[in-house]
C-alpha cells in the first residue's frame, strides 16, 4: 500500500514520516482492500496547546474513509486516527460478511 505523507506549514522529520507510514500500514491487518492512504499533518497558528492536526484519508476499493485529530502530537493525532479507522474498517467487514452470507 502506498502512503503519502504531506506536512503543511512545517517539514516533517524522517522519524515522523516513518511513524506515520508504519501506523497506517498497520491498518492492512484490518482490511485488505485498502489501495493507498494520503496524511496531511498541520500546525494550526493558534494559542491552544493541541494545535497538531492529522488527517488521514484511506482509499479502499469502492469508497474512502477520512478522519481528522487535533492533538498536543503528531504523534498522538495519528495513532487516534488511525485507531477511529480501524472500528471504521470492522465496521465495513462486518457490513460485506453479511451481505456475502
Amino acid at each position: 500500500m502506498k502512503v503519502f505523507v504531506q506536512s503543511v506549514n512545517f517539514n516533517a522529520d524522517k522519524e515522523l514520516v516513518e511513524f506515520v507510514e508504519n501506523k497506517i500500514i498497520s491498518l492492512e491487518k484490518y482490511y485488505d482492500k485498502i489501495v493507498d492512504s494520503e496524511v496531511f499533518l498541520k500546525v494550526q497558528q493558534t494559542s491552544d496547546k493541541e494545535n497538531k492536526i492529522a488527517e488521514v484519508k484511506i482509499n479502499v476499493s469502492g469508497g474512502e474513509f477520512m478522519v481528522k485529530k487535533s492533538c498536543k502530537t503528531f504523534e498522538q493525532g495519528v495513532t487516534k486516527a488511525v485507531d477511529s479507522l480501524k472500528r471504521q474498517l470492522n465496521k465495513r467487514k462486518e457490513k460485506q460478511r453479511a451481505h456475502h452470507v
